[in-house]
This record gives structure tokens, C-alpha cells and sequence, in this order.
């Protein structure tokens, strides 16, 4: 007999949240699997994940499908701590503090490994444009600040972001500790000074080739 209560809501919650907690743990051996080798089959990652492979298959169509996911929730990272960023009264520690927090999240590590080995959703290029809005968004307001060195510009920000998620040691903790000094040293060399940066800037899409799938 159906419980008036609706006491059989709690099993349902029970469920979902450990579906969440068995998705969290894929995406965490995918993470750690395709960081290593992005050409490994998806067997190393049920494997890696401690799951059998027809678990990973009810939630991923397949390896295309996963690597997408793992990619896209690295661009949604990026994205919300842009806007966060944006919403800090001074521009110059925003900028700095956004740096901080996407090395820390280690955006970059993945995303880069992963350039042309899927097929980008018409909701992932959305994102990208947003993700890129932001950037722009991020330097104008630190060079109004009048402390960012002018001729900084935003596809800058990618180049630096990769040369610190190349950073990687045995011990993530001391990962993370070079990668901040490294941060750090970086910052400097963005702050006004002279001379100018030799050569011209990054052009916009001048990286855009890696994300074309190879055939």
C-alpha cells in the first residue's frame, strides 16, 4: 500500500546520490587515465574507477562521449570562476585571484590533452565564446587598473595557463606549490614594466587548429 507520507522518496534520494557519487569517481579515474595517455581505451578508466565497464557505459556512450563531458566541466570551471573574478572590486587582484583559482582547478592540464580528440557540442562553442568574453573582460579591467602592462592581451592568459598546468611532480600537493610559484613569477612579468614583449601578440584563434578533430 502506497505510503501517504511519501516516505519512499528517501530510497529514490539514496539512489541519486549514489549515482552521483559513482559518476564523480569515473570522471576522476577519466581524468587521471586520459592525463596520462588520451589515446588509453575506456576499459582503463572502469578499470582505474574500480567499476565494471557496463556501468560506464549507462553513463557515457563512449569514449567520445566521456571525453567531452571531462572537457566541458573543465570549460564550465573556468567560466565560473571568470565571472567570480569579475565581481571583485579591483581589477588588478581580480585578475590575479582568477589566475590563481584556474591553476588550482587545474583547467588547463586536461583540456589541452584532450584538443582534437572529439567532436565539441554547439553547447560547448557556446561556452567557449562566453569563456573568451570573459577574458577579454578579465584584462580590460586590469589594464584599467593601469598596473597590467599594455601590451598584455588576452590570448596571453591562455599561454600562461598552459605553461603552468606543463608544471607537474609525483606529490600533487607540491604540484601545487610550484605552480603558484611559477604563477607568481609570471605575474611580475605582467605588471607595468619595461621593455616591451618581443614579437607580436597572440592573435584570437590562433590556437583553434588543435580543437579541429584529426580524420
Amino acid at each position: 500500500m502506497p505510503n501517504p507520507t511519501g516516505a519512499t522518496a528517501a530510497p529514490l534520494a539514496g539512489r541519486r546520490a549514489q549515482a552521483a557519487r559513482n559518476d564523480a569517481v569515473i570522471l576522476e579515474a577519466a581524468r587521471a587515465v586520459f592525463l596520462d595517455d588520451p589515446k588509453a581505451p575506456i576499459a582503463a578508466v572502469a578499470e582505474r574507477a574500480g567499476v565494471g565497464i557496463s556501468a560506464l557505459y549507462r553513463r557515457y556512450a563512449g569514449k567520445e562521449d566521456l571525453l567531452r563531458r571531462l572537457c566541458h566541466d573543465g570549460l564550465g570551471r573556468y567560466v565560473a570562476q571568470a565571472e567570480a573574478a569579475l565581481a571583485e572590486p579591483d581589477g588588478w587582484q581580480g585578475f590575479g585571484a582568477f589566475l590563481e583559482r584556474v591553476v588550482d582547478a587545474d583547467v588547463h592540464s586536461l583540456t589541452v590533452h584532450l584538443a582534437g580528440t572529439f567532436t565539441p557540442t554547439e553547447e560547448m562553442g557556446r561556452d567557449a565564446l562566453r569563456a573568451n568574453e570573459l577574458t577579454v573582460a578579465l584584462v580590460e579591467r586590469a589594464h584599467a587598473t593601469g598596473r597590467l602592462r599594455p601590451d598584455v592581451v588576452a590570448e596571453d592568459v591562455g599561454l600562461l595557463l598552459e605553461g603552468c598546468a606543463a608544471l607537474r611532480v609525483p606529490d600533487p600537493e607540491r604540484t601545487r606549490e610550484l605552480r603558484r610559484r611559477h604563477l607568481a613569477v609570471l605575474l611580475a612579468g605582467l605588471a607595468v614594466t619595461d621593455p616591451p614583449l618581443p614579437g607580436p601578440p597572440p592573435a584570437a584563434g590562433e590556437f583553434d587548429w588543435r580543437w579541429r578533430r584529426e580524420e
